[in-house]
């Protein structure tokens, strides 16, 4: 996908709204999705049939037989487990199905680009965006396991007009079909807003933006990341930061994680980080999925985990927030989870046992040669 490279500019006049784990954003979306009066666009990376994609799916259709345009875009490989009877039932009920780079068997390389973007726009009006999936793993209410810890953005104002921009180029881009302009919608608020994308490794919005915003900051460096593998660059910046006496903290994922390799992979970078002063935290109740970043009071939030993978690879979205009351918000938010992570010290990271100090090694070496081929 090439058609992404947009210079998005700033939006004044927009609000949002944080909503923290799937207990607060999914009645927030499904209510939503019931009060749509002309049009639904979605597009989600992460997509699977169960509990959570039941209710969903019920208001999809509910929204179609009332006469609402539904598109609902999916990622070929994230998808593949919505069952093929919950995509008849949304196709008989009028919903708009398609599917981003489905897996070829013959080009392999083809299917390492993924559509990992989470969004929802209602109307024209409203947009939802983060890093959920559609997936029981993000609801409280559908699996014994605890659920994964999420954040999302509810947003409304003219940055919205961008949002569905976006939504439109990439829909273009798989079915052919050209949505209707994208109007602007009238301020609502006073936060100051900009869309950040990534595109493949010539289109690096996500990254260059945060390092820039690393590069300024005089009070904190703050970031949440499910997989944390970031550039070279990325983590000069942070041990930069952290030397002329920026407060730099990592919230990233503990012992919960649906790739352990990865979660011992982020450790190689450890050591350094910790040796410029960067503070470091391992989240222990669950699987911290979330994707944000405070630098002072910048927030960007969306789809993008900081790693190769994520920026080489994938088309990602994030919003970023100039405002210092939604920064104090996912301040907020962060202190309260840092309550509930083990925070690893230098002194305790010199002395792990020698087996564990062989293990991270050779794990890191492994992943870095595999991202190096990739």
């Amino acid at each position: 996908m090439r058609l992404n490279r947009h210079q998005w500019s700033w939006h004044e006049g927009n609000c949002s709204e944080l909503l923290v784990d799937g207990a607060r954003y999914f009645p927030a979306m499904l209510g939503a999705i019931g009060s749509a009066r002309r049009e639904l666009l979605l597009e989600f990376y992460y997509v699977r049939s169960g509990a959570l994609m039941d209710r969903l799916i019920e208001a999809l259709v509910a929204a179609s037989e009332r006469e609402v345009r539904v598109c609902l875009l999916i990622d070929g490989f994230g998808g593949r487990e919505l069952a093929s009877a919950d995509r008849q039932r949304l196709i008989r009920a009028g919903v708009q199905l398609a599917v981003y780079n489905p897996i070829r068997l013959r080009n392999v390389s083809l299917n390492l680009a993924r559509d990992h973007r989470k969004l929802l726009l209602v109307d024209g009006e409203e947009v939802f965006t983060g890093g959920t999936g559609l997936t029981d793993e993000f609801y409280s209410g559908a699996t014994h396991q605890p659920p994964w810890h999420e954040l999302m953005l509810r947003l409304r104002g003219p940055v919205v007009g961008d949002w569905r921009t976006l939504f439109a180029r990439q829909w273009w881009w798989v079915t052919g079909e050209q949505l209707a302009a994208a109007k602007m919608p009238p301020p609502c608020g006073h936060q100051r807003m900009k869309i950040a994308t990534t595109a493949g490794p010539l289109h690096q919005g996500i990254k260059v933006s945060f390092r820039r915003q690393i590069n300024r900051a005089e009070q904190r460096v703050w970031m949440v990341t499910a997989y944390f593998l970031p550039s070279w660059s990325v983590r000069r910046a942070l041990r930069r930061a952290a030397r002329r006496g920026v407060d730099v903290r990592l919230l990233l994922p503990g012992p919960y994680t649906d790739h352990p390799w990865l979660y011992h992979a982020a450790r190689r970078y450890y050591h350094q980080l910790l040796l410029a002063g960067v503070r470091i935290f391992e989240y222990q109740p669950r699987f911290v999925h979330a994707k944000v970043s405070l630098c002072d009071d910048w927030v960007s939030l969306g789809s993008c985990n900081m790693d190769h993978w994520n920026l080489r690879w994938n088309l990602e979205a994030n919003q970023e927030v100039q405002d210092a009351d939604l920064a104090a918000k996912v301040v907020q938010t962060f202190v309260a989870d840092q309550a509930d992570s083990q925070e690893i010290t230098l002194a305790g990271w010199q002395q792990r046992p020698r087996g564990h100090r062989i293990f991270s090694f050779v794990v890191g070496y492994v992943s870095a040669l595999l991202l190096r081929l990739f």
